[in-house]
């Protein structure tokens, strides 16, 4: 008897990674296995500013659509997804990895957070998962798999996280509903919950290095994880081999989030 090798084989599926920022970003990592897997793939860049940090890393991959997005600007999703529909047709999975507050509000307390600050972050970085959940449901009209980045603050309270854990917390559940809403038509929905890494995002992060040391001290596995092992379970859900797996928060924290009061 000869057995084939068990292969997360992307081939003829097309996908779209908004959030790259750099070769340092959570969603490059994801873009890359994907890649790597045969698909077909759309990126987007923030603005010209992003434009020359990202274009490189689209033409690696041989990103087939790149296309400018920001969120705040109407239409700009939209107009990322026509183009979608345009050249494909039809869409198999998205990666959403974006997220912004304004940096009183990061580094500021939530009891300090103004009204329009806390709207604008939920709107990057909640809203738009949503409104590319509505975008791409009439391309995944075989099924598909949507994936979203999140992060433990969402859970539990996280020094210096601030307004960004309820803001996480609020994508975490419309994971679960847009799960339960899109389920009958075969579209499942995840979330990544990734560890600390040094990206451009957690920079903006106050005290972040002492964040790294603690969970290299206390997860499970005694170590922080890299972005790649982000990327491989990015490819996990977009793959058949996650056809089972929606509403789910899954954890790529090298454990880090099942320790409560442990002292060694």
């Amino acid at each position: 008897m000869t057995l084939n090798p068990e292969t997360m084989d992307l081939a003829g599926k097309t996908g779209l990674v908004i959030g790259v920022a750099n070769a340092h970003s959570l969603a490059w990592a994801a873009a890359q296995r994907l890649r790597n897997a045969g698909a077909g793939l759309a990126m987007t860049y923030l603005n010209d500013t992003a434009q020359p940090f990202v274009e490189p890393l689209a033409r690696k991959v041989g990103a087939e659509i790149f296309e400018p997005c920001n969120v705040n600007d109407e239409g700009s999703l939209e107009a990322v997804f026509e183009k979608i529909a345009d050249r494909w047709g039809r869409l198999d999975f998205c990666f959403h990895s974006i997220a912004w507050a304004r940096k009183e509000d990061l580094h500021g307390r939530l009891t300090d957070c103004s009204a329009e600050g806390f709207s604008e972050s939920m709107l990057v970085s909640c809203h738009s998962f949503i409104r590319m959940a509505r975008l791409a449901e009439p391309l995944m009209s075989d099924g598909g798999s949507l994936t979203t980045l999140s992060f433990f603050g969402a859970e539990k309270v996280v020094d210096h996280y601030n307004v960004m854990g309820p803001v996480k917390a609020a994508l975490e559940s419309s994971v679960r509903y847009l799960a339960h809403e899109l389920g009958p038509s075969s579209i499942r929905v995840n979330a990544l919950s990734a560890g600390a890494v040094a990206t451009r995002a957690a920079s903006g992060i106050e005290h972040f290095d002492e964040l790294l040391t603690e969970t290299s001290r206390k997860a499970p596995l005694r170590r922080t994880i890299d972005a790649d092992e982000v990327g491989r379970a990015a490819l996990f859900l977009a793959s058949d081999y996650s056809s089972g797996v929606t509403g789910e928060i899954l954890h790529v924290d090298a454990g880090y989030h099942i320790e409560g009061m442990v002292f060694h």
